[in-house]
């Protein structure tokens, strides 16, 4: 699925979340995975752990390079997606679905506002 979800809010370094209430969904992009090649391991922080936007939180291992996920919101950890840990390919497969990494309540519903919207994060992976 390389259709990027007009709802979801983008980083530059290639990060998305979706928000739902004062939970945010995060994982990487459909050009990440690209860009990164097959993706053999994936390194989550536990729940309760406290992230804050713009810092990184864990990595994605490919068969190129380990690059770290940088988190688009400051909140709290609240869920792992555990499917990672036996399935890290899901990443490739489904970048902006069933592969999402964490979900994070939001301190800050302010933040999602500053993120590149679709066609802004389009734009800036073209240019």
């Amino acid at each position: 699925m390389s259709d990027y979800p007009e709802t979801y809010r983008y980083t530059k370094e290639h990060e998305w979340v979706a928000v739902d209430g004062d939970t945010g969904t995060v994982g990487i992009t459909f050009h990440a995975q690209k860009e990164l090649g097959d993706i053999v391991y994936v390194d989550l922080p536990r729940a309760g752990t406290k992230v804050e936007a713009g810092k990184s939180f864990g990595s994605v291992e490919s068969v190129k390079a380990v690059s770290d996920i940088y988190s688009p919101v400051t909140g709290e950890v609240v869920d792992i997606n555990a499917d990672l840990a036996d399935g890290p390919e899901k990443l490739n497969e489904d970048p902006h679905g069933a592969a999402w990494l964490v979900k994070i309540r939001l301190a800050d519903m302010g933040e999602v506002e500053t993120l590149l919207s679709l066609e802004d994060y389009l734009a800036y992976i073209e240019a």
